[in-house]
């Protein structure tokens, strides 16, 4: 007997903005509790009695190991099975983990519960962005997947402003109790209203136009615009990454302010900047990037080099209303690349393959952006401590500040290169 396969019904506008919604929540608390580590530095340090340098590998290594080398097979499995049930496990792992680092008693303790926020983390963000894929039109895409991309600056201000000011209320332990059992009860929420779509449901070819080639991730790796793309994105996040980890502990160390104050002053700007940022990117992608490509990736590489002139300016003030209007710039600009970068990601394999081309580019940019990107400056900032003190992190920031212009010339070289590699 045969079964005909019935096709998928009309998505409405309506619950595509709901679905777009529930992802954005639940990326919020992916980097609620990936960024939460950086406002709660200065206690962590004093109670566990840690150098600059260990805290950098928590922040970075020992969340991007699992990361980073999870992310491929989970996003294969994700291309071939249910990618909601895949978020939901994710999401309720990676917030239990959370909760366990309040429990930490010393170093490794807390480094192994980090990586298994890292290993959560893994199958949340490359599943998302190839069911954003499905569920919006192309012509939508960059817009959509920089509304999706809100959860960064969102769950970036709410960990520092959760963090320190329940670590100012109670103590450090507790903020990472109460944000992890947080995210745990949103998980069953999360798959009682994500549906699984068609694949390629948005990707109709026109008529008499030729099979999409479906080479996979060989035809991926082997396309130049992929790791030019995917080195660009990892030397602005080791900037990006490693900035807003230890800006907090600038804040306190050379500007004296207070874990409350910090909490406030950095959370309104990350929200504020961020957002703003992410938008202007997807609108800007989506409105150059639709009669010529190379747009999605000139577009971040102009940005970078805007960012970098704000955040030296900035870090060398120490007037606070200056800092903070200097700051917006940079944190606004430092994340316009998400729509515009992971759009081109997604056009440069088959529908089929999106989620594993994402988990490929995450890999790259991840492994070096988010595990380079906390110790590079906390390592330089002690090995700069004996000349300069307090004053070490200030350098160490100046000191990665190059990583913008690698990146620039990078995203510059892969668009010439994308309209050959592009697929339609």
């Amino acid at each position: 007997m045969t079964t005909t396969v019935q096709p998928a019904p009309p998505v409405s506008g309506r619950y595509r903005i709901l679905v777009l919604a529930i992802l954005i929540l639940a990326y919020t608390f992916n980097f609620l509790d990936r960024q939460i580590l950086g406002i709660l530095a200065g206690p962590i340090k004093k109670d566990l009695g840690l150098t600059d340098s260990q805290l950098g590998l928590m922040g970075g290594l020992a969340f991007a190991l699992f990361y980073t080398g999870l992310g491929i097979p989970i996003a294969w499995w994700a291309d071939r099975g249910n990618r909601t049930w895949i978020m939901t496990g994710a999401l309720a792992l990676w917030s239990g983990f959370t909760a366990l680092c309040g429990m930490a008693g010393g170093f490794w303790q807390l480094f192994l519960c980090r990586m298994g926020v890292g290993v959560g983390e893994a199958g949340g963000v490359a599943p998302a962005y190839s069911l954003i894929a499905d569920y919006f039109p192309k012509h939508q895409r960059a817009r959509a997947l920089a509304a999706y991309s809100f959860g960064i600056p969102i769950g970036s201000a709410l960990g520092i402003l959760f963090g320190g000011l329940i670590a100012a209320s109670i103590d450090w332990r507790a903020a990472f109790v109460i944000v992890g059992v947080a995210g745990v009860l949103v998980a069953p929420v999360f798959k009682l209203i994500v549906k699984e779509p068609v694949r390629g449901a948005m990707d109709e070819p026109a008529p008499g136009a030729a099979p999409i080639p479906t080479g996979g991730i060989r035809e991926l790796l082997a396309k130049p615009s992929f790791w030019l793309i995917s080195l660009g994105a990892a030397s602005s996040s080791v900037c990006g990454y490693g900035v807003a980890f230890w800006l907090p502990s600038f804040f306190e160390r050379s500007l004296g302010m207070g874990l409350v104050d910090r909490s406030l002053f950095l959370g309104s700007m990350t929200l504020v900047g961020g957002v703003a940022g992410v938008w202007l990117g997807g609108w800007l992608g989506d409105k150059l990037g639709r009669s010529r490509p190379q747009a999605y990736l000139l577009v971040p590489a102009a940005c970078f080099l805007v960012a970098l002139p704000c955040f030296y300016l900035a870090v060398q003030s120490s007037n606070l209303t200056a800092v903070f209007l200097l700051l917006l710039i940079p944190t606004g600009l430092n994340l316009a690349w998400l729509g515009p970068v992971v759009t081109a990601v997604q056009h440069l394999v088959a529908p089929a393959q999106r989620t594993t081309a994402s988990a490929c580019f995450l890999f790259v940019n991840n492994l070096i952006g988010l595990g380079l990107g906390t110790w590079f400056f906390g390592a330089v900032s002690d090995a700069l401590t004996p000349r300069f003190g307090a004053e070490a992190l200030r350098y160490a920031i100046y000191s990665g500040l190059g990583f913008y212009v690698l990146s620039a010339g990078l995203l510059s070289l892969a668009a010439r290169r994308l309209r050959r590699d592009w697929v339609a």
